[in-house]
């Protein structure tokens, strides 16, 4: 989550990846607010624009009543309501827009990773064990996902970018043992974060409910208070089925926060504006690209200002 570019990069990088959402909000609050008073008619092409841009159906009412409140009846320009909405969704992300804090006293600091298979779990932790190595602390990483051979090899690999130690064992391996060794290893080495992944095979809930439970518990046994954080990691490009995700890990484990990625893939980056409205979970990342650089600590107000095309 670090930006070897600076925040000038980053923020250039956001703009760019978030493009389809912003186009697609941007042409169509031109297509309404083009020489035209904010009336019923104006108000309702726009709540229906909000929507299908997987911003929600209540997050939509409440940024059009709140746009009615202020210019009801007035003559209003594209950009003064792109402004105006950038603001309003601001106010909505910046209580969940909150790093990820490394507990120096807690050693590990265990982090759970856990999300659906394709919504770039792997590369998540991948990146993060990269930044934290950047930040001095010693990070070592347990390939949980046992089941993925191709997850096994894709953290090995990120392992030896990021300077990692990983802890791997043949596919089919029992999870909640492998996660056991993990932390009595970074423990022994002195590591300051173990990043955990995990199974995400939604189509067996029961199964992967079970899995979960067990390493939760296996973890406990060394740590009582580990995972010291779950996080949930959503494919913006799903809209919104990230929704349901998020019930059905919050219902399977303790979620303490989400990281959303791949917000360039889609014209859906509203999704996250719902999400926070929805369930207030702090958003620590988001994630527009593969590189290392291209996720970042998610900031409310770049986000917004970029999803309306505004300049953050």
């Amino acid at each position: 989550m670090n930006d070897s570019g600076g925040a000038g990069g980053w923020l250039s990088r956001l703009k760019a990846g978030l493009v389809r959402s912003s186009s697609k909000l941007g042409d169509g609050i031109s297509g309404i607010f083009t020489k035209r008073r904010l009336d019923d008619a104006a108000l309702e092409e726009l709540e229906e624009l909000l929507i299908s841009a997987d911003l929600g159906v209540g997050t939509a009412a409440k940024l059009t009543a709140n746009l009615a409140r202020e210019r009801f009846g007035k003559d209003v320009d594209p950009q003064e309501v792109r402004a105006a909405l950038a603001g309003d969704i601001a106010k909505i992300l910046s209580p969940v827009a909150q790093p990820l804090v490394i507990d120096p006293a807690r050693r590990p600091h265990v982090v759970l990773v856990v999300g659906v298979n394709g919504s770039g779990k792997t590369t998540t932790i991948g990146k993060l064990a990269k930044t934290h190595r950047d930040q001095g602390r010693k990070v070592m990483i347990a390939a949980g996902d046992t089941f993925r051979a191709a997850a096994i090899e894709q953290l090995c690999i990120w392992g030896e970018r990021a300077g990692s130690p990983v802890v791997a064992k043949a596919p089919g391996a029992d999870a909640a043992g492998l996660a056991y060794e993990a932390l009595e290893r970074a423990r022994a080495e002195g590591m300051d974060v173990l990043l955990v992944d995990t199974a995400g095979r939604l189509h067996n809930k029961a199964d992967l409910m079970a899995e979960l439970q067990k390493i939760v518990r296996v973890l406990g046994k060394l740590d009582p208070e580990a995972p010291h954080d779950c996080l949930l990691v959503l494919d913006a490009t799903t809209g919104q089925n990230a929704h349901a995700q998020v019930e059905t890990f919050k219902a399977l484990v303790q979620v303490t926060g989400l990281v959303v990625t791949k917000l360039d893939g889609s014209a859906r980056g509203g999704v996250l504006v719902a999400l926070a409205e929805r369930f207030g979970l702090p958003v620590h990342a988001v994630g527009v690209g593969e590189s290392a650089e291209d996720l970042h600590p998610f900031a409310a107000e770049d986000f917004a200002r970029s999803l309306m095309g505004l300049d953050a």
